[in-house]
């Protein structure tokens, strides 16, 4: 049988396992969207009203289901939109593979109509950069990315396509399925050196991430944890990867870093640093631990071998996987339940909130948001000063999900919601937006009507960049410049666009109003009205202005 490269390559995402992709059609890659023709119900195209978009929805779903999520979008101006998904990918260490149209191998290098050298510009963004010239060289260069998203440290891969390739026709079989390769587990003498390591301790932790935990390997790093009496606190935004109604669990080691999680890293004398890259939202700027030596132990456990040592130099470096590590772990008891109860304590006192000076206070929210939604929720957010509602002032149970970029892109909760209504439709998705954050990818609401999978935005409007005007504030108190928006109607918009929308003024409001979201088959945007004064939970405006500006008189 023989096939034209854009069918041979379907096909072989087919038998890879991909159900999903996300993108925006172009005329580079007609081919793929051909054969994409006869696969509906099988591999589905999500059309999508960006590239940014398309890439944000296909990095959510690698984070969420473990599986590469597929991006396919036009050269040129069509990648480089997409360029911020495969950006928030690799610093989410989550599996994508985006496929980009390329010009005709007899126009490369003449800088035709949209060409751009795809291994030259993604080369230092994605985990692979590589162009496929041969239609025979399909079926292997499309395993290799397979393996290259998952293994490791997942992450992106970029394929480029060049057009003449996708109409060249081969009789070279598809792929069969994917490989099959296991996560490189720890031998029981490493297992013996952590056991000792920690045992040595008088305040030990677990700081744990990653999004490619099973079931299985939470469950067996959680019964470590609990058996063992040892805390853990969670890397930026993966706090949703250990249940927080654990007794052990004492929160998230990112940006606003609460001052309990920033004793427990800098006053604990061994880290069981399990699936992470050291990142700087999770070190406080490399503040915590001293580079290239830490003060600390460090056990740094991780699939890929260049992680450990990038950063900090561990008194042991483990070589493996999360979920098989964690399988091999045997509790160690040596008395540390004072240190975890008062860290599991501490956790639990920053989850509240005082009032908020606000017409819609966001602690009142989180706090009826606890008791509504349904234990397999997924929350996801952009970035913005918000954010810190959905990642701080919300517990994760063991079926619940966050999506939230590590990158601090703004404009991935909407997407991100998207992908996880495609993957799930009946799942309750609730995505956290702020004023500016949502205009920066909102017309994907169309996209989220036309595949049915229309999630539940709360937009906290407070008409400005709150994060920016934060820094502004501490920098250069009151001279506002910047970061004073004018924004539409977003409940009127949302009607446009099919669904419920309304604005809600107080927080007496809120209640009914995410009760009617809630109830909608069409999705909802509920616009909130958000004093700008409430910054953040615990200092307004005001007094951020204040400070600033008693510090520069000395």
């Amino acid at each position: 049988m023989t096939r034209t490269g854009g069918q041979l390559l379907v096909d072989c995402l087919v038998a890879l396992g991909a159900t999903k992709s996300f993108g925006v059609p172009g005329e580079s890659y007609l081919a793929v969207l051909d054969a994409l023709h006869d696969t509906a119900g099988q591999l589905d195209f999500v059309l999508c009203r960006n590239e940014g978009g398309a890439a944000f929805m296909a990095a959510a779903w690698g984070k969420l289901t473990r599986s590469p999520g597929i991006c396919l979008v036009t050269r040129g101006p069509g990648v480089t939109n997409a360029s911020i998904g495969i950006h928030t990918a690799m610093q989410d260490s989550a599996p994508m593979i985006v496929f980009v149209g390329q010009v005709g191998t007899d126009m490369k290098g003449r800088e035709a109509f949209q060409e751009i050298d795809y291994r030259a510009v993604f080369g230092s963004m994605a985990k692979w950069a590589v162009e496929i010239d041969q239609v025979d060289r399909i079926p292997e260069i499309l395993a290799r990315a397979w393996k290259t998203a998952l293994t490791g440290r997942p992450g992106p891969v970029v394929i480029a396509l060049p057009e003449d390739m996708l109409t060249d026709v081969t009789g070279v079989a598809p792929l069969s399925g994917p490989a099959d390769i296991r996560e490189p587990a720890p031998d029981a003498a490493t297992m013996e050196d952590v056991a000792r390591l920690l045992a040595g301790s008088e305040r030990p932790l677990i700081l744990m991430g990653g999004c490619n935990w099973t079931e299985a390997g939470q469950a067996a790093l959680q019964a470590f944890a609990e058996g063992s009496d040892i805390p853990v606190v969670a890397a930026f935004r993966f706090q949703d990867q250990f249940d927080n109604f654990s007794p052990v669990f004492a929160g998230e080691a990112g940006v606003g870093m609460p001052p309990h999680a920033r004793r427990l890293l800098t006053e604990a004398d061994t880290v069981l640093a399990l699936n992470i890259r050291f990142g700087e939202m999770t070190t406080d700027a490399y503040t915590l631990f001293d580079v290239p030596e830490p003060r600390q132990k460090i056990i740094h456990v991780h699939a890929s071998d260049g992680e450990i040592g990038k950063i900090y130099s561990p008194a042991l470096g483990v070589q493996a996987g999360p979920n098989a590590f964690a399988a091999a772990l045997s509790p160690v008891q040596a008395g540390w339940a004072d240190w975890r109860a008062k860290a599991r304590a501490d956790y639990l006192a920053s989850l509240v909130a005082p009032p908020q000076p606000s017409p819609v206070d966001m602690a009142a929210v989180m706090a009826h948001l606890g008791t509504q939604v349904p234990d397999d929720v997924v929350l996801t957010n952009g970035a913005g000063n918000f954010t810190v509602w959905p990642n701080k002032f919300f517990q994760f149970g063991p079926k619940a999900r966050l999506l939230a970029p590590q990158s601090g892109a703004m404009g991935y909760g909407l997407p991100a919601a998207i992908a996880a209504k495609v993957a799930d439709p009946a799942r309750c998705v609730i995505c956290f937006a702020g004023d500016g954050d949502f205009q920066m990818n909102l017309q994907e609401l169309a996209t989220a009507r036309q595949a049915g999978a229309q999630p539940i935005v709360l937009v906290l409007n407070n008409g400005i960049y709150g994060t920016i005007r934060a820094h502004q504030e501490r920098n250069y108190p009151a001279r506002v410049s910047g970061t004073t928006m004018e924004s539409p109607d977003f409940a009127m918009l949302a009607q446009a666009y099919g669904y419920h929308g309304e604005r809600v003024e107080t927080t007496e409001d809120f209640p009914a109003a995410f009760a009617r979201a809630m109830a909608s088959k069409s999705g909802a945007v509920l616009d909130l009205v958000i004093s700008a004064e409430a910054l953040t939970p615990r200092v307004t405006l005001s007094q951020m202005r204040a400070a600033a500006q008693a510090r520069a008189k000395g």
